[in-house]
Parts: structure tokens; sequence; C-alpha cells
């Protein structure tokens, strides 16, 4: 017997949005059924592309989907979602979740009390390097992440932490149960009047460290992620899709010094974004919590507004 079709749509469609229509085109037994965006001619373009319906008003979707992604700017991402879940629609949320861990709660709340799935849009977790990487994790006791961008118009109606630190964040948390015991932190308004560079120094209760590094003003783009944990070193080419690991062996036989092997494992470029997709739309069918739930997503927006609380606090941001 076929799977009841669900109907989709996509508000907000600017690149990501775009994106995330063709993905659901994609989908058997998924229809989308609109695109919204206040650019008329814009939803217009991609409406006719993928055979839906042109919306500029989020609103009116009430009663005719089941699912929506929500890829409008950052700072709308709270009034949209929370609209939706009240109408009893499953969302999709791009992240940063909100612009306020207060947002971010409430839209936990309203995700329980409507019985609505609702997924964090932490792309990173469906990386297929990450997805590897989880194997061969055996408690950490340092990370190292840097990712690296150069300047564009693109996400500055936040600062670099929601924009881009929240991506190693939520990977990071996602690795350990331990609360976060301390934290030190500075950023650095450069191009903007919001934080363009930031670096955290993270400790946990298990006694983990992370230290992250994040700028949008770089002269070129990184995005690597380093574990390092008993007898060996792992390093995570994100955008490669590629991880290097550096193992300590047994001493040879008449040498007082270890054997260091190294393993590169490569893997398939894969669709991150369609393997997102896809789980969301199987955590609706199935009322399943989904992978990047609505808690990690607030975990993350908790732990950014401590970073940039601790910033504030002591002097740290700079313009």
């Amino acid at each position: 017997m076929a799977m009841t079709e669900l109907r989709a749509a996509v508000i907000g469609v600017g690149k990501l949005g775009t994106l995330h229509a063709s993905k659901y085109a994609a989908i058997p037994d998924v229809r989308l059924v609109a695109v919204v965006d206040v650019d008329q001619s814009r939803a217009s373009q991609i409406a006719l592309e993928y055979g839906a319906a042109a919306v500029t008003d989020f609103r009116t979707l009430k009663g005719t989907v089941d699912l929506v992604s929500v890829a409008t700017p950052s700072l709308t991402h709270y009034e949209v979602a929370a609209w939706m879940l009240q109408a009893g629609i499953d969302v999709l949320l791009e992240k940063p979740m909100a612009a306020s861990p207060a947002h971010a709660r409430e839209l936990v709340a309203l995700a329980a009390a409507h019985g609505r799935i609702l997924q964090i849009g932490h792309l990173e977790r469906f990386n297929p390097a990450i997805v590897h990487l989880r194997s061969m994790l055996r408690a950490p006791r340092f990370i190292e992440s840097h990712r690296l961008a150069p300047f564009t118009e693109r996400g500055t109606d936040v600062d670099v932490i929601l924009d881009l630190m929240t991506h190693d964040l939520d990977v990071i948390l996602s690795c350990t149960e331990a609360e976060v015991i301390s934290a030190e932190a500075v950023g650095v308004a450069v191009l903007t009047d919001r934080i363009d560079v930031a670096n955290a120094r993270l400790r946990f209760s298990n006694g983990l460290i992370a230290n992250l590094n994040t700028s949008r003003v770089a002269p070129r783009r990184e995005r690597k992620i380093r574990f390092f944990q008993p007898d060996e070193y792992i390093s995570v080419d994100y955008e490669a899709r590629r991880i290097q690991v550096y193992r300590k062996g047994a001493p040879q036989p008449g040498s007082p010094y270890p054997v260091i092997s190294a393993e590169q494992i490569n893997l398939d470029k894969g669709d991150q974004l369609a393997d997102e997709i896809a789980a969301f739309v199987a955590s609706v069918r199935s009322r399943q919590a989904p992978i990047v739930s609505a808690a990690d997503g607030l975990r993350v927006m908790e732990l950014t507004d401590r970073i940039k609380s601790v910033m504030e606090s002591a002097g740290t941001i700079a313009q």
C-alpha cells in the first residue's frame, strides 16, 4: 500500500530555501505544494520551476500543508516557526533556531504543547564525515575547530557566533552529555557592527576542553575539526569529507619510541541536505524525535548566549 502523500512548503526561497524546495520535489510521496517569499517575483520563479503555488504570506498555508522548511532570515525564525507550530504544522527550522534562548525555549514548549515535530537545521550532523566519526570517538579530551570564511553579506543579520560557530558547537555538544562548567571567549567586530571573528574555549564537567575559532572575514575558507583522545588524533575536513587518523602503537623491538600509524578515510560527497530533509520527513511520518531535536537546538542557543555573555562581562568584545 502506498504511503499517504505529505504536503510540503518552503518558507523563504533564497539560495538555501531553493535547495530545500529541490530536495522536497525529489522525494516520493511528498508533494511540494507551495513556496513562500515576500518577493513575489522570486516566489513565482521558484514555484514555476517545481510546479508549486507561489505565496507571499506564510499564514495562508494553514490547512494546506503538513510540513514546512523555514529558511527565512535568521531574525524571523521565531515568528514564522511559532506560527507554524501553533497551526499544527511540523517544522524543519534552519539554524540559528532563534535570536535568543528565550525564543528558542518558547519554540520547544510550543512543539511539545501542539505535538509537532521541530527539527533544527544543523546540517553538519548529516555530513558523511561526521556520521562516520561517531564510531571512532572514545571520550576525546580536547577538540579544536576552525570555521573560516571570506566576507559576504549573507548571514550578517546576526553575529558570527550564531551564523557560523553554531555548526561546530552543535557537533561538539552532540559528542558529549557533559555540561559546560566554564567558558572564556573573545569577539571582534571587523566589517560589520556585529561580532565577525570569535574564539571560545570551553571546559566540560568530564574534563573535555574545546577550543573554537570562527571568522567570516578570513582570506580563505576552512572547515575543520580535530579530536584528541588517548593514543589517537583524528582530523576531520568537513568540506573534503575526509578523516585523517594518527594512532600510537607499541614500540619496535629495541626502540623506546612508539610507532605512529596514519590512516586517511575518504568518504563519498553525499548530499547532506537531502539526507537532512529525508530524516525530517521520516520523523514526520513516524512521529519519532528528529536526529537534531528542538532540545539539541536549545542547548546550542543557550551556549551561544553564554559565550556572548562571557565576552560582554569580560569586556572582550572589540570594535
